[in-house]
């Protein structure tokens, strides 16, 4: 079970990666100005669209690489990533905070990050391994 400041430790983690709060109050962190993972808490329309199915905990978004890496998200483990129709056609997934552990939180985030950076920035910090 994450936590937002595991969330936020993560993130921060990450070369030139910032936290900021959007007009809504929400967090939301950054690289180069670009938001590659944020807080989205469900709206009317996404509760009554998953209905039962609506995770009552945080919920986090954060980008992928497309639509089928997105898809491959939810069909491999639908108990932690979702997703809803204001997200069709826009590379990002939404996870159950309470349900992603540390290790996934840490390879989605960076997964994210790495969507979003500038090719320069992500030429000067490759990925490990």
């Amino acid at each position: 079970m994450a936590t937002w400041d595991a969330v936020s430790a993560a993130c921060l983690a990450l070369p030139e990666a910032v936290e900021t709060t959007s007009r809504e109050g929400q967090r939301q962190w950054r690289v180069r100005d670009k938001s590659f993972a944020w807080e989205r808490p469900l709206r009317r329309r996404d509760l009554e669209e998953l209905g039962a199915a609506a995770p009552a905990g945080p919920v986090l978004a954060a980008s992928v690489p497309d639509e089928g890496a997105k898809r491959a998200l939810v069909a491999a483990e639908p108990e932690v990533y979702f997703t809803t129709h204001h997200f069709d056609g826009y590379p990002a997934v939404l996870v159950r905070l309470d349900e992603i552990d540390d290790a996934s939180l840490v390879e989605l985030v960076s997964e994210a990050w790495a969507c979003r950076a500038p090719r320069r920035l992500r030429a000067e910090h490759p990925p490990p391994g």
